[in-house]
């Protein structure tokens, strides 16, 4: 369906493409993976048209083929299904879906009878079951994304490629996207899809492709690799290297956070939880199991209904955020965009936002103060970006998370939260966060973790606490800690 030669893309001082070669057939999942900055975004918009070649040969469908504009790429059959979804929610999921593509009557007006119908029929065909009429604003994310594929069969589609289509959604609803991905498979569409998560591309894909560096390195079927030798294919280096060594098992840390009997309205039910200087300790259990709520509730994010939380002495039977600050406690939220960063400000900004008391005299913001201290923390976790003056808005999913790390471990004294920190990330960028979790917990704080990567859980935690339904099930370490324990204690039930 597509074959890619020896293209080449490049911008005022970056090669982002040189001479890659990419192919992928009628009736194919094909992953393309690679760090942030491999080229496979620029790729995707050279498929679709968003960019012009440099040099290089694209070959769609039998022809060769030099898109102008991505409205010609799109009537051709390429669509794209961006992370940042490309919908009107005040509009109705009919109308969205036919979008540019409006059902007219006879006299040229809208046939809002005809949208609806052919919108029903087009949700028919992948299979979920979502009200035409429904405000988009309306719908879960899984829903919107199902919207978006519809938006791509209305042209008759071809070519579907999907950037990090998992990067907001979990559990049942990834697996609804992935039945409707295998079955336009078994329709002969080709399918490309992009994801920084590795279990995902052997539970769906039929081969995968490696870029670096803007650079193709190697395609083969899925079956040929495992996690292991793709990753060293994309970071260059054994998956064994991404995880720092473990704290030493068996010695005797201070307990600096106590948690007793917390409950969460319908959340958290009575959990108990211990958190020691020195240590990873991991939160794990499938998606809806209450790990973010039990962390939000210690930084006092959300309102317990009972139990206390004892941190340096003190004891609160309420917590708020101010007073986690104050306590010495750091959160890193799992929606680094929506309730992180300050994503309209600069990074020196958003590194100095928990602490602006640091950077003030008399009450008002000292700039040169917030500059030295980003100066400082750039060079200290190695943030790429412009300076502290740089816009987070344009940096990579891993080097923003990297800015948060350095905005809480600034004021994070006892314990930092990090809810999955990787998500979203490259590899190469998720093993410099698990050196930085490491280096936080060997300078003496309590790390917390939330992730719904078994094997981060695995290679990076020094003690697991696993929850089901809001309920701590059981409790992990050292050579207990394993896949298998992990989901037995995530899928047992309670007694009644």
């Amino acid at each position: 369906m597509l074959t890619i030669t020896n293209l080449s893309k490049g911008f005022p001082g970056v090669k982002a493409l040189a001479g890659v070669q990419f192919q992928v057939q009628a009736g194919e999942i094909h992953a393309l993976v690679g760090e942030n900055g491999a080229g496979k975004s620029t790729l995707t918009k050279v498929i679709a048209g968003v960019y012009q070649p440099d040099e290089g040969q694209i070959e769609f469908d039998g022809e060769i083929v030099h898109w102008t504009s991505p409205a010609a790429a799109k009537v051709a059959g390429i669509h794209v299904i961006y992370q940042e979804f490309v919908l009107f929610p005040h509009l109705s999921v009919a109308e969205n879906i036919f979008i540019g593509h409006e059902r007219r009557g006879a006299l040229g007006l809208l046939d809002h009878r005809k949208t609806r119908q052919d919108a029903v029929e087009l949700l028919k065909r992948l299979g979920v079951e979502i009200d035409p009429d429904a405000r988009v604003a309306e719908l879960s994310v899984a829903d919107q994304q199902m919207v978006e594929i519809a938006k791509a069969l209305v042209h008759k589609v071809k070519l579907l490629i999907l950037d990090e289509p998992t990067a907001v959604i979990a559990g049942k609803e990834v697996n609804l996207l992935f039945g409707r991905l295998r079955a336009l498979k078994k329709e002969g569409v080709a399918i490309i899809y992009i994801s920084h998560r590795l279990e995902e591309i052997f539970d769906l894909c039929d081969r995968v492709t490696v870029f670096k560096d803007g650079q193709f390195v190697t395609s083969r079927p899925v079956s040929e690799v495992n996690r292991e030798r793709l990753v060293s294919f994309m970071v260059g280096r054994d998956m064994s290297e991404l995880f720092p060594t473990k704290a030493v098992a068996g010695t005797d840390r201070p307990v600096v956070l106590k948690a007793t009997n917390v409950s969460v309205v319908d959340r958290v039910k009575n959990a108990n939880l211990e958190l020691r200087g020195g240590e990873v300790t991991a939160l794990a259990g499938m998606v809806g199991a209450g790990r973010t709520e039990l962390a939000l509730a210690l930084f006092g994010g959300l309102p317990m209904t009972s139990g206390e939380i004892s941190i340096g002495g003190n004891t609160h039977r309420k917590m708020v955020p101010a007073l986690a600050i104050s306590e010495g406690i750091g959160l890193l939220t799992e929606d680094r965009k929506g309730q992180g960063l300050a994503m309209l400000m600069d990074v020196a900004a958003n590194i100095s936002a928990s602490d602006l008391a640091s950077v003030s005299r008399s009450g008002l913001l000292d700039h040169g103060r917030e500059h030295e201290i980003a100066i400082s923390e750039i060079e200290a976790y190695h943030i790429a970006c412009r300076g502290p003056q740089g816009p987070v808005l344009t940096m990579s999913g891993g080097n923003q998370q990297k800015v948060l790390v350095a905005r809480w471990a600034r004021t994070s004294r006892k314990v930092i939260i990090m809810d999955e920190p990787t998500r979203g990330v490259d590899v190469g960028a998720k093993a410099e966060i698990y050196r930085i979790m490491r280096g936080l917990a060997d300078k003496g704080l309590a790390v917390l973790m939330i992730s719904s990567e078994t094997s981060e859980v695995i290679g990076l935690a020094d003690r697991v606490v696993v929850m089901r339904e809001g309920v701590i099930t059981g409790e992990l370490t050292g050579d207990q800690i394993n896949e298998q324990r992990i989901i037995e204690l995530a899928t047992q039930k309670q007694a009644a």
